[in-house]
């Protein structure tokens, strides 16, 4: 049988338009009902990266958690809204700062629905995740729809690793360094939690060297929804112009048979994937040309192809944002500027993903400059 996923065109984030887009969805899919039982407790998961605005398109837009809060409370459920924003350690940006400025408080403030911090954890087998799950009978996913300097995409996978708790996420990202290892990590989530269902906002979309300040949003005026996040990743590698074999979580997760990732067996339902007529997505830094490049060469040469990050002084702040999420920490302050340990570092571009100022950027090495990648 082929896999169901939902596309609905959404041409902005007034709140009629939204709920309308979204009912629409829901209804391709077969209606709520037929996913969560009345009267069930959910907890809803948006991606609320860093204390930036919705306008940024780093984060799940407010509108898209009211809509699916309002879709709830249709059928009498207790909702709960939570997300464990970034990935830095005592330097926490503060949690609440980030529900205000995303929007997501006031939302949660005037729909009178809970918003909860994920303090509070139960290990599993390689990681803690959030108690919160085990307050909960259902998952409802919404994450956004971004590029990633790391695992090329944020998609319905990546969005849960927001469900490991506090700083360590920076222990997984010490330990599995290399990103087909921790895209392994990933889908070890995926597996443990299996969301419900999956919305993904892709009405102002992240693309270049996303997924935070360091992308470029532009306007897809999409909704995405379904039940696997496997198969929605793939449908949306392919309206951004890759494959999605290219994205290792992708690629583990079918491996594991825990979803479907060919295209010819997943049922596109409402718009027709082969004429969105969507540019090419600008992929991030590290990933636009090495895709191109021959795969053999490449493990042969992989120690003279190298990216790694470096700072635009004059947008610095000198925040500490990047020396308190660095796994390996091999970043330091000194004579006020923030300066890199490259032996040490294992270039998972967290300091780049947690800079609130776009002020960290990727540089090749001189041979991944002299071959063109």
């Amino acid at each position: 049988m082929s896999t169901p996923v939902g596309i609905v065109k959404c041409l902005g984030y007034d709140p009629i338009l939204v709920q309308q887009a979204l009912e629409n969805l829901i209804q391709l899919l077969g209606g709520l009902e037929r996913f969560i039982l009345p009267g069930s407790r959910v907890l809803v998961k948006p991606n609320l990266l860093m204390s930036k605005g919705p306008e940024c398109a780093i984060t799940t837009h407010p509108e898209v958690v009211r809509a699916v809060i309002r879709m709830l409370k249709t059928i009498n459920c207790k909702i709960i809204v939570g997300d464990g924003p970034s990935v830095w350690g005592k330097y926490v940006e503060n949690v609440n700062q980030v529900y205000e400025v995303t929007g997501i408080k006031q939302v949660c403030d005037t729909e009178g629905v809970t918003l909860v911090n994920f303090d509070k954890r139960r290990m599993r087998s390689k990681f803690p995740l959030t108690v919160w799950l085990d307050n909960c009978d259902y998952l409802i996913n919404l994450p956004k729809f971004k590029t990633h300097e790391f695992t090329l995409l944020t998609g319905g996978i990546k969005n849960l690793f927001g469900l490991v708790s506090g700083t360590y996420k920076t222990e997984l990202h010490k330990n599995y360094f290399e990103p087909q290892e921790f895209a392994k990590i990933l889908v070890d989530i995926y597996a443990e939690v299996k969301p419900t269902l999956t919305i993904v906002d892709g009405v102002l979309a992240l693309e270049g060297d996303g997924p935070a300040t360091a992308g470029k949003a532009r306007w897809l005026n999409l909704l995405l929804g379904g039940t696997d996040c496997v198969a929605i990743d793939s449908v949306m590698a392919k309206i951004m112009g890759i494959k999605a074999g290219e994205v290792f979580t992708t690629k583990e997760a079918a491996r594991r048979v825990l979803g479907e990732e060919r295209l010819e067996n997943i049922q596109v339902l409402g718009e027709n994937l082969e004429q969105l007529n969507t540019r090419p997505f600008i992929l991030p830094t590290t990933q636009a040309k090495a895709r191109k490049f021959p795969k053999v060469l490449k493990k042969i040469l992989k120690g003279l192809i190298r990216y790694y990050p470096y700072v635009l002084r004059a947008k610095c702040i000198r925040c500490g944002h990047c020396i308190e999420v660095c796994p390996g920490k091999c970043i330091k302050l000194r004579r006020e500027k923030i300066v890199f340990n490259y032996r040490r570092c294992i270039a998972c571009f967290c300091c780049q993903e947690s800079c609130p100022e776009a002020a960290i950027k990727v540089k090749k090495s001189f041979f991944a400059r002299l071959i063109g990648l």
